[in-house]
């Protein structure tokens, strides 16, 4: 049995930018002439220039945060993409509206159920939703490119779905991460063989270390991956437990919220996205969610690039005084007084007044004075600054942190 999907997840370095160099023009260009959105928002962009990521971070970054106006705008897709060889159109919360393409595993589910253990002939029980959102056609149609037959089994009916296991005999398991547990506990009270039940692939929400332990202790090997209903397949976990590897069909970049600059590989920031498909492809689609590149490759022998995983919203506005201050404006302050390596607006509310304190790491303490006034001058009120030693704040990826407590009700 093998343990790669395809010879591409242990290609060279070398041999990886330069499929990249080749496939990025193509997505690039052909996202110019296939999307209005992109065509307006990449006027004069030469795509046959654009090869590595130096070239790509020079474009400009398409907010998923945006995408409920410019679809109420210009429908159905914002000018995203059309109708034209699509198989359906799914509704997500918002409501964002996204397209299946009409072809086999649009979504590059498949490599992540590879990883997952999942082999051709293997029954997968899917537990995610099959109506309004994509995301129970994103695991069925990866199944089947592997060969594997699939119980839609969909949300809910915990008494049912572990009956059906119980009778149907699945290997797989595609669904949240809890979920699982509460169909396994729910025939270890009804007294039913689960046992045939040995991997599981989950996603969209959170894998606690206890409930990973909790699963190991069943002998069951479920790992996760992280991903959307606008991208698809963005990074999936390997045997080896040692962060997400990046797919093959994107290139991910991670970003400082408020700035847009790159990062440093192991500093948290936001992921943004490019596909590398050219029929479908999406430009610098920026997530917001915030993650952060490991160093070094998996010991799984999968050679792309890792991520951390999941680790927060970048989206992080705060209302102070009846303001918004944004990521933005903190970036604004930095402008202004050069010197700060990394910044973090703390916001907290001392008796029934809101407080802001900018917490900056410079090697010159008496910057001090200049950040505050460039911080009235962003933001339009007064908070105080703290000045640390470069490396003193959290790695977390946190511009603005709002400490104030969440009202009850």
């Amino acid at each position: 049995m093998t343990d790669h999907y395809d010879a591409r997840e242990t290609r060279s370095a070398d041999a990886r930018m330069a499929a990249i160099a080749a496939a990025l023009p193509r997505a690039v260009a052909a996202a110019q002439r296939g999307a209005p959105h992109f065509a307006r928002l990449l006027d004069g962009v030469d795509a046959s220039a654009v090869t590595d990521a130096t070239a790509l971070a020079r474009l400009p970054v398409t907010r998923k945060a945006a995408l409920i106006a410019q679809q109420a705008e210009n429908p159905p897709f914002g000018g995203l993409a059309s109708l034209a060889g699509m198989a359906r159109v799914f509704a997500s919360p918002g409501p964002i509206y996204e397209g299946q393409a009409d072809t086999p595993d649009p979504w590059r589910f498949a490599r992540a159920l590879f990883a997952s253990g999942l082999r051709a002939g293997d029954l997968l029980h899917n537990c995610f939703a099959y109506s309004f959102t994509p995301a129970g056609f994103m695991l069925d149609l990866g199944a089947r490119a592997l060969g594997c037959p699939v119980f839609p089994g969909g949300t809910g009916n915990t008494e049912m779905q572990a009956r059906a296991a119980a009778h149907l005999r699945p290997r797989g398991y595609s669904g949240t991460p809890d979920f699982l547990k509460a169909i396994l506990e729910k025939g270890d009270e009804l007294g039913l063989d689960l046992a045939s039940l040995r991997i599981g692939h989950v996603t969209a929400g959170a894998y606690l270390p206890s409930l990973r332990d909790w699963y190991a202790a069943r002998g069951l090997t479920v790992l996760q991956s992280y991903g959307t209903a606008d991208l698809g397949m963005v990074a999936y976990e390997s045997a080896a437990r040692e962060g997400l590897i990046l797919d093959e069909g994107v290139v991910v970049e991670i970003l400082r919220p408020g700035t847009g600059d790159p990062v440093p590989d192991g500093e948290v920031g936001e992921a943004v996205v490019t596909t590398l498909d050219a029929q479908h492809p999406l430009i610098r689609f920026a997530t917001g969610d915030l993650s952060a590149i490991l160093p070094g490759v998996s010991p799984c022998g999968r050679t792309n690039r890792r991520i951390r995983g999941w680790m927060g919203r970048a989206d992080q506005a705060a209302k102070v005084r009846g303001m918004f201050v944004r990521p933005e404006q903190v970036a604004e302050v930095l402008r202004a007084v050069p010197g700060v390596t990394r910044a973090r607006l703390v916001v907290a509310l001392e008796g029934e007044r809101d407080t802001m304190l900018l917490r900056a790491e410079a090697a010159d303490a008496g910057i001090g004075p200049a950040l505050e006034r460039a911080l009235q001058a962003a933001t339009k009120l007064r908070g105080g600054v703290e000045v640390v030693p470069p490396g003193s704040l959290p790695n977390d990826g946190k511009v603005i942190d709002d400490t104030r407590p969440v009202p009850a009700g």
